[in-house]
């Protein structure tokens, strides 16, 4: 098989890859800032995102497909339907919060961001913690070793290790550098 259909392959597998394929594009995001901003119908969906309703309806028939909400009929409205975050929705939140940070720390106008989160019961602003290396420093990306995981195709345990040689930190950038020059 072709290095190129192997590494194919190897992103179909990916965690990230899978899921940037559930909420990976701007409408998605959105959508979930909504529903953790307390949305749950369509119709506010709609109006607060401003987006088409037949993409909308694309995107909550992911999220409902991927367990990320649940689509629950209005008893009052028959027809109708609220879509509620379940625990794998909720799940993700953290992760919409690193991504808010980042927005806010280098995209936000000069006055600051739009929104801002606090603790419901001490009324202060959310800290967000910084991430730490196993010796408690900030954690720079140099500090990290990209190694295969368990559930690692063929192609990434040869590329990060776990094959014939062990390609991590220095010798993981020079193995890619070589191969993109080729």
């Amino acid at each position: 098989m072709s290095d190129v259909k192997q590494s194919r392959l190897a992103n179909k597998e990916c965690s990230m890859a899978r899921a940037m394929e559930v909420v990976g594009d701007r409408w998605s995001i959105l959508i979930l800032r909504e529903a953790y901003y307390g949305v749950k119908r369509f119709d506010e969906f709609e109006y607060y995102v401003g987006v088409a309703p037949n993409i909308l309806s694309t995107r909550l028939k992911r999220f409902v497909d991927a367990g990320i909400m649940t689509r629950v009929p209005l008893p009052e409205h028959a027809g109708r339907y609220e879509y509620l975050l379940t625990e794998k929705g909720r799940d993700f939140f953290p992760a919409y919060l690193a991504l808010k940070k980042w927005g806010d720390d280098w995209l936000a106008e000069p006055g600051g961001p739009q929104v801002v989160f606090r603790d419901r019961t001490a009324g202060r602003p959310i800290v967000y913690p910084k991430l730490r290396t196993s010796g408690g420093k900030p954690l720079r990306l140099e500090d990290v070793e990209i190694v295969a995981g368990a559930g690692a195709v063929p192609f990434n345990r040869k590329r990060f290790g776990g094959d014939t040689a062990e390609r991590t930190g220095a010798n993981a950038r020079a193995h890619v550098s070589r191969r993109k020059r080729k």
